[in-house]
Order: structure tokens, then C-alpha cells, then sequence
């Protein structure tokens, strides 16, 4: 996944090509969409994903690993005569070499550089929410797919749990309380996703709000896992994570 991509706003003065992955393939230019075949959305998601131009036989062998290697490469071939007589100014060749043209704006391409710059201290109010709310291609079910979409799912969430402290931090609780939320909505059983957020209910005052989310964190953890939330969570709010234990020990038959 390309980490140092160039941001939208320098390449799609004249081009204006946007390419969305997040969460679905789609591709539009200065606004309008534009209709592409399932081969060519899958070679344009795959270079978009790649961090430099790729040899045409790893294209071709990645995107149809089914087929033997001269019918993989006819279909390659196939494919980029499908996007270049549709739109020619998508795929950059290079000799054997392709890659995706760096004019193209891509979505995913934006969303990891925010979250670079929230790493290196960004202030909280100058990075975008709505960029961290989506994972990957979620119905798509490649394999090199499913790799990239777990490297982002990974960097997404700690982005998100940043997120909610730096708010937090800054009382900013509202926006504290969206990150917290859509960090745990995208892992439920992840703790430090539901410690950011039950810090921020406590920091805006809303003890009984972080009390049901310890409870009901604590609910998973036993129907999915069998196990409790770790003494450093408990120790939050120490009273409610006794009043659970002690409630849901009486309980058991």
C-alpha cells in the first residue's frame, strides 16, 4: 500500500480522475462516473495498490492465477485495451512495467496519508473522520485483496484510537466519541479500541455511559471468548467491573 502517494488536490487540476476503495470501486472524472468492466476495475484496484509500477507478468499471474500463463497474459492484454480505449489516460507502461497513472487520485491513497500526518502530531481537528469509516473492497474476495484490506483494517483502527485520544485531549468529546465509536464497530473484542472509548466518556463526565460500555464489552468477551477485560480496563471503573463480576458469578447456575 503506497504510504508517501501524492494528495488528490496536486494531480486532478487538468486529469480529475477520482478512483474511490472505499468500501467500493469507483471510478469518476471531474464528478461524472465512469463505467468499467470487472477485469478492468480489478487491474486498476490492483495497481492502485501497488507501491511501484508492477511487470506485466506479475500482473497478469496475480489477477488470473486460474489460467495458465499465455491465457493470463492474453487477458491481460485484453484488459488494457478494455481501459485504454474507454479511457486512455488510467495506466502508465513502462517497457514490461505498469502502473497506475499518477494523475488518477485514489481515495485509499488520501485516507493513509491523514493518518500519516495524524502520526506525526497533526492537530486532531485537521484530520478527516469520514476517510477513517470504511475498510477496503469488503466484497471483494482476491487474495491480494484481502491482504491489503487487513494492512489497512490495522492501520485504520490505531489511526482511529490516535484519534479519539488527541480529541479526548482537546475536549473535543463529540468527535472523541465518533472515533472511539467507529474503532469499536470495526473490531468489537479489540480493548484498546473500547478503553479510548470509555476514556472519553469519562473525560466528558458520562460515567454511566463509560459504566454500560465496560459492561457490555464485558458481555463479549465472556459469549465470545470466555475470558474478562484486563485488570488495567477494570481499573478504570473499578466499581462497576466488581458490581459485573460479582452480579454475573450469582447468575451462573
Amino acid at each position: 500500500m503506497p504510504e508517501n502517494a501524492r494528495h488528490p488536490e496536486d494531480d486532478t487540476a487538468s486529469a480529475g480522475f477520482h478512483l474511490l476503495l472505499l468500501p467500493a470501486f469507483e471510478l469518476s472524472r471531474h464528478g461524472r462516473r465512469l463505467r468499467m468492466p470487472a477485469g478492468a476495475q480489478r487491474l486498476l484496484a490492483f495497481l492502485a495498490l501497488s507501491d511501484r509500477p508492477q511487470h506485466r507478468g506479475v500482473v497478469a499471474g496475480r489477477l488470473w492465477a486460474d489460467l495458465p500463463g499465455d491465457r493470463s497474459a492474453a487477458a491481460l492484454r485484453t484488459t488494457l485495451w478494455q481501459v485504454r480505449r474507454a479511457v486512455p489516460d488510467l495506466v502508465a507502461s513502462h517497457g514490461p512495467q505498469l502502473g497506475l497513472c499518477p494523475s488518477v487520485a485514489v481515495d485509499l491513497h488520501e485516507s493513509v496519508r491523514w493518518i500519516r500526518l495524524l502520526e506525526a502530531g497533526e492537530r486532531p481537528g485537521e484530520c478527516r473522520l469520514a476517510a477513517l469509516g470504511h475498510d477496503l473492497l469488503p466484497e471483494w474476495l482476491d487474495e491480494w485483496v484481502v491482504v491489503e484490506r487487513e494492512r489497512y483494517r490495522q492501520i485504520r483502527l490505531h489511526a482511529l484510537e490516535t484519534l479519539c485520544r488527541r480529541l479526548t485531549e482537546v475536549r473535543d468529546h463529540a468527535s472523541a466519541i465518533e472515533a472511539g465509536l467507529s474503532a469499536v464497530s470495526a473490531d468489537p473484542l479489540r480493548e484498546t479500541a473500547q478503553r479510548v472509548l470509555i476514556e472519553a466518556h469519562i473525560a466528558e463526565g458520562n460515567l454511566s455511559e463509560a459504566v454500560r460500555q465496560y459492561r457490555s464489552y464485558a458481555r463479549l468477551l465472556r459469549l465470545e471468548l470466555g475470558v474478562e477485560p484486563t485488570a488495567p480496563l477494570a481499573a478504570l471503573l473499578p466499581d462497576a467491573a466488581h458490581t459485573y463480576r460479582v452480579g454475573t458469578a450469582a447468575s451462573r447456575p
